[in-house]
């Protein structure tokens, strides 16, 4: 087994807790989380993979995982649908740990407790 990150996943159905989880450095550990072909939004140290069928097949919206994608500073042009799954930016092609001021901010809109 490879290398792991931490990642801030963020299900679509409200429901469901925003989570850490630790993630295989693989395509394969991504397209589970996001239930599907990935794409990616790369924005300054961090990253997300959302799935790239979202709108076509379609999935349910993902308030949360849009809320924060805006507020840490990328304008969409589209609505997120499915589960969110964001990283760092890490060296040599590997994802790194999602960062702690997005982890922070997740806290912040959403009321959950996620850095350490």
């Amino acid at each position: 087994m490879g290398p792991t990150c931490a990642a801030l996943v963020i299900p679509h159905r409200l429901s469901s807790p925003i989570r850490i989880d630790d993630i295989d450095q693989d395509l394969v550990s991504r397209q589970v989380l996001v239930e599907g072909n990935i794409k990616a939004i790369s924005y300054m140290d961090w990253l997300v993979y959302l799935n790239d069928e979202a709108e076509a097949i379609p999935l349910p919206l993902n308030l949360r995982a849009e809320v924060l994608i805006r507020e840490a500073g990328v304008p969409l042009e589209a609505a997120v649908g499915g589960t969110a799954v964001f990283l760092g930016k890490g060296t040599n092609g590997w994802d790194a740990d999602a960062p702690v001021h997005l982890l922070r901010l997740a806290e912040r809109l959403f009321g959950a407790a996620l850095a350490a």
